[in-house]
Formats: structure tokens, sequence, C-alpha cells
């Protein structure tokens, strides 16, 4: 929840933080606070600037990744098709590819399905085809020559089934044995993304209800940033609103002259909200000091502004020792970097005639709606929606996002969908929603117990998030311990920590997001089945088949040929070479389990392959050792991308 009250009265005194240089890291530290006022004609000047490309930086980036050579799989055989339309159909100059896997291998290993299609464009307009099917025969003829190609076929009303050459499948992947996974990398239509995540409270703990946000994040940043997007981690933490009030003046209570109020003194931060909230009911004279406390605050008095300071670097602590042991990398900007821009935000908007007058509040009505949505409450305070306004105007026109990605549960879609209507009335979004810059809100499912209710512990308090790594951890290395190898208490620390770890992440995205999922050690920490385990377990058996060969895999690399022979190895080989299509998939529709379901998939066809090719010792070494290496590079990658490290020796 991110909730942001302030009187409009008050914003000329708020020393705002907007001029303030960023410390980068995986949060930044809290901004300095500068005197100087954001001026509300500067944000409507700004604004004027925005989205004079925007019906055209889509046509423009698909024109650019038409000149570069590579891209996935997929984009590289829709290059061929679309020679061949511009060929067959020249006046359909519209027509795009439309390329897909085959679902029955006995076919082929793409189609292209665009004969149907076309077909009811052309019928009536004096063709000279009679059918879908002569239409596809005319697609495959007029294919351009390429080593890609060892054949196609015509299969049904028109579809052109392709079948790929193994020489090229092997030379593909030793180029990418040579060059690295990264020239695998998907070709996306933007340059620049914020993918706002994580984002829990000042002074209350990290609990399950974060990891999912934090872990679906951290995973879409990463595959926008494999891709080439520069993307902005963004960490929009709740640090303003009335509650700093009750804690301000507990804060006083308990260290009146100040002095003292570090981690330490405080202790528990959950325990010591909890403190304040009860007294804040409970106790007229505290509440009453509490709401002048807020006063105070926004008229950036110094006694106040520190103590608010003090919680909030107490609060990004305990943040940053969870965001350390999961791998997460954000940079912090809170509710507050965002206050300033607000009044000038809201004015912008009153100029487009969007904002309205309804009892006393001021809002925004969407179609559709039943309810409208309030940018200023009825008391002159600002909220969650005044704040997102006031980010996206900054996201847009400060930091130059061409696609703003928010990862929250999925109860909060209402607010989105009304949110990004209104950016759409105001022109800040085009109306098409194919085209940049766009906004996309990540919703995602609640984690539930074995019980089938919210997780939570026996005393029905919310599970911790440090509390629930520590105990993974701790089972993981228990596991570890059972199985008896020789471990060093250095392994065995690093490798609980890597499994443990992972093993959560996994469990929570191999489920398509926006269901709920149960949460279980006992089915997470499995090494059968569709587990982090399994899968670290199968990369640490690739990792001891190189090293048992003895040979030295980076000289194979250079010397050594590829081969796919045994129909095993080209499955295998069609499958790592489809990695890039994948990422691009999983990105595209913002689902982290479809990079999960090629990781399992990707394991179980090694399994296939190494269960019927011998690799060490046989006449095919060489080949199926550089087939194993770029298994694991796959592999590897794509445990970096769901933020898993992996592991060589289990």
């Amino acid at each position: 929840m991110r909730t942001c009250i302030m009187n409009c009265s008050q914003i000329s005194l708020l020393l705002p933080p907007v001029f303030a240089p960023l410390q980068f890291g995986r949060l930044s530290r809290l901004h300095s606070q500068s005197s100087a006022a954001l001026s509300t004609n500067c944000i409507l000047r700004t604004s004027r600037r925005l989205f004079l490309k925007a019906k055209s930086s889509s046509a423009t980036s698909m024109a650019d990744d038409q000149n570069i050579v590579g891209g996935s799989l997929k984009q590289q055989i829709a290059r061929l098709f679309e020679e061949s339309l511009r060929v067959t159909v020249p006046e359909e100059l519209d027509v795009a590819p439309a390329i897909a896997p085959c679902q029955n291998a006995n076919f082929g290993d793409y189609q292209c399905n665009n004969a149907m299609g076309l077909w009811s464009k052309l019928k009536g307009k004096g063709t000279q085809f009679r059918g879908p099917q002569p239409i596809g025969k005319a697609i495959m003829d007029n294919l351009p020559q390429s080593e890609m190609i060892e054949s196609c076929s015509i299969a049904g009303p028109g579809f052109v089934n392709v079948v790929l050459s193994r020489k090229w499948i092997a030379k593909s992947i030793q180029k990418m044995l040579v060059d690295g996974i990264e020239i695998w990398a998907p070709r996306l239509p933007v340059k620049r993304a914020v993918v706002d995540f994580s984002s829990p409270n000042i002074a209350k703990e990290m609990h399950v209800g974060h990891l999912r946000s934090t872990i679906i994040g951290d995973t879409l940043a990463r595959m926008l940033e494999f891709s080439n997007v520069k993307v902005l981690r963004r960490n929009h933490v709740g640090d303003w609103g009335t509650q700093f009030g009750m804690l301000i003046e507990y804060l006083f209570e308990l260290f009146p002259d100040g002095e003292g109020a570090n981690e330490q003194a405080i202790g528990d931060l959950q325990a010591f909200y909890k403190a304040s909230k009860q007294k804040f009911d409970e106790d007229p004279a505290f509440k009453e000091r509490a709401q002048k406390a807020v006063v105070s605050l926004q008229a950036g008095e110094e006694k106040y502004r520190k103590a608010w300071t003090d919680i909030c670097e107490i609060s990004r602590n305990e943040f940053e020792r969870v965001y350390q042991r999961l791998g997460i990398q954000l940079e912090e900007k809170g509710e507050s970097f965002y206050n300033p821009y607000i009044p000038g935000v809201l004015e912008l908007l009153r100029q487009k005639g969007l904002i309205e007058e309804s009892q006393g509040a001021q809002v925004i009505f969407i179609e559709g709606k039943n309810i409208p949505l309030i940018v200023v409450k009825s008391d002159g305070g600002f909220n969650y929606a005044s704040t997102d306004l006031a980010a996206l105007w900054y996201r847009l026109n400060e930091e130059k996002a061409e696609w703003i990605i928010y990862v929250t549960d999925v109860g909060q879609r209402d607010h989105f969908d009304m949110f990004f209507t209104a950016a759409k009335r105001a022109g800040w979004l085009p109306s098409d929603e194919n085209q940049y810059p766009k906004v996309n809100h990540v919703g995602f499912g609640l984690v539930l117990g074995e019980d089938g209710k919210r997780f939570r512990t026996r005393s029905t308090e919310t599970v911790k998030l440090v509390d629930l790594l520590d105990e993974a951890r701790n089972k993981c290395r228990a596991a570890l311990v059972e199985r008896g190898r020789d471990w060093t208490e250095e392994e065995l620390d690093q490798t609980s920590e890597a499994v443990g770890y992972g093993a959560v992440k996994y469990a929570d995205l191999k489920n398509n997001r926006t269901t709920n999922y149960t949460f279980s050690f006992e089915q997470m920490l499995s090494d059968k089945g569709n587990t982090a385990v399994y899968l670290l377990y199968a990369h640490a058996r690739i990792a001891s088949i190189i090293q048992r060969s003895g040979k030295d895999i980076e000289q194979l690399k250079r010397t050594g040929t590829l081969n796919l022979a045994h129909t095993d190895e080209r499955t295998l080989g069609l499958h790592l070479l489809q990695f890039a299509e994948i990422v691009e998939e999983s990105i595209t529709n913002l689902l982290p389990n479809v990079l999960c379901e090629y990781l399992y998939n990707l394991s179980e066809d090694f399994t296939r392959f190494y269960t019927n090719c011998q690799v060490v010792g046989s006449e095919e070494e060489t080949s199926r050792l550089l087939l194993c290496e770029a298994t694991a590079i796959v592999m590897r990658q794509a445990f970096y991308l769901l933020g898993i490290t992996p592991v060589y020796k289990l």
C-alpha cells in the first residue's frame, strides 16, 4: 500500500528533494533535501515536449530491427518469409509473417500460417490464387535461398512447414559457444524501461506478501536488461503519509532529546510500529500530538525531518539485508520524492479539463467505472492516485521511459486501470496499447498456506520474509548434510543459500503469476519434478560430466566441431536455439513462468540425450561435450534471469 496524504497549501513549505543527486546501488540512500521549489510552470512546459514521436516510435524501432542480422530463431525465420510475402502478395504490405513452432514435430520445426488469412483478404479481388493452399505453395516457392532451411512442405490449407538444417543448428550453437550467450539476446522495440517493484512501507518489515513483487519484478528487470534495454529499477517505498506523525511522536517519547534513535535502540521495527499505533488509537492526547507532528514534518521543521530520516534509514537497512540475500538491486524513489511534482501535474490535468469537483473532492471520471479516480481528497490531501500520476509524469518526461511496468498484487487492478485510462485521456499515453510509450500492471495472486488460506504463522501473524528465507536455508543445509557428501563449511553455507533461496524463488516463478499458489517447503525442496533443486542438480551433473572427461572445454570450443547426427542431439540443439524467443515471449507477455517451463523442458531433453548418447569415451565425445557445455551455458543464463545462483556440486 503506497499512501500519500498532504495538504495542497503546505506544498510550498516542504523542503523538496527533487534536485538532489541520485546515489545508485542496491538502494540509494535518502536524497538530500533542497529548499528549491519545483515550478508548476516547469512541469507544464516539460509536458509539452513528450510524445511527439509516440505514433512513430514503435514503427521506427521495428524498422531498425529489420536491419539487424540475427535475433531470435523465430525472428530469423520471419525475415525469410517476409521476403517471400513481398514477392507473393506485393499489394498486401501490412501482412506480417505468422510464424509458430510446429505442434507436431513430425511435420517440421516451424510453420508459416499466413495462407488462410491472405485468402480471406484476396478472394473476390480478382486474384490469381484459387484458395489458401496455392497461396501457401507460392509462399514456399518464393522463399529466398538460406542455409537455415533443410526442407519445406505444405500441409492442410496452405500451412508451410519448415525443417531447419542440422548443420545450421550446430553452426549457430558453436557460434554462441565462441561469442557468448549475449548473441542470443532478444531484440525488443524499446530502449528504456522502468520496473516498479517490491515497494514495502517504511517502518514495517518485509513479509511474505512482498516476496512475489520482489522476485517477479527482479526477473522482469533481468530479462529486459539481457535484451539490452536500459532498466530503471524503482523501489516506490511508502515513506510519506499521516502514519509518520504517530511514529515520530512515539520516537520522541522514547528518545526525548532525539539522540540514540538508532536501529539497536529501537529494536524490532514492526513492534515499534504496533506500539505507536496502539498508543495513537488509545491516547487522545498522543493522537493530537501525532497529527500536529504531520504538519510539522510537511512544513520541513528540522527536528521532525531528522526523526523521519532516522526512521526511514532504519527501515532501509532492514530492507537492504533482505535484498542482499535475494540478490536484488533497486534504486529507491519513494512517495516523498514525487510529492513536489503533484501540484503541477494536477494543474496540467485541470488545463485539459479532466479534473472535476465531486462531493468536495477533486476527481477524474472514468467511463465504465462506478466511482471516479480521486486525485485530491475532500480535506485537500493527496493520495495514492495523485502520487502515481506525478510518478508517471516524471518517468515519461524526466526519465524518458518507453515502457513502465508496475508489479503489485491483482487486488490493485482496478486502480491501475483507472489510472492508466486517465493518463491516456491526458494524452500522456497513446490509445493503441501496442504503441509506445506504454504501461502495464503486472498483477499477481496470493501466497497460500497448505490449509488453502493466506500464508501466516500459527499465531496468525504475517510471515516475515527474513524468517522464511532463514527456514529455507536451514532446511536445505540439513538436507545437504544428510546426503553425506564431503562438504566444507564454506561450501555448505554457499550451497544451502543458493539452493534454499533459489527453491523459494522458483516455486513462485514457475506458476502463472496471476494465480494463487501454495507455499510448501516439502515440495519446493524436493529433488524430483519441476523444482529448482532438480534443475540445479541437472546443471551440477552436466558440470560433473565435463569435469570427468578431463578435457579443456575452452580449447574444445575453439578447435572442436559440433555434429547433431543423433535425433536426441538435434532435439536438444533446437531447444537450445529457441532460448532467445522464449525470453522474448516471457518478457513481452510479462510471464516468468514461460522461461521456467522452458528450463524444465530443457533439462528433460538433456536427460534423454544423455541416456541415449554416450558422452565420455565415445567417438563423438568432443561434439557431445560441446553440446553439454552449450546446455550448461543456457541453463546458467536462465538461472541468472530467474535470480537463481547455479551450483556445481550437489
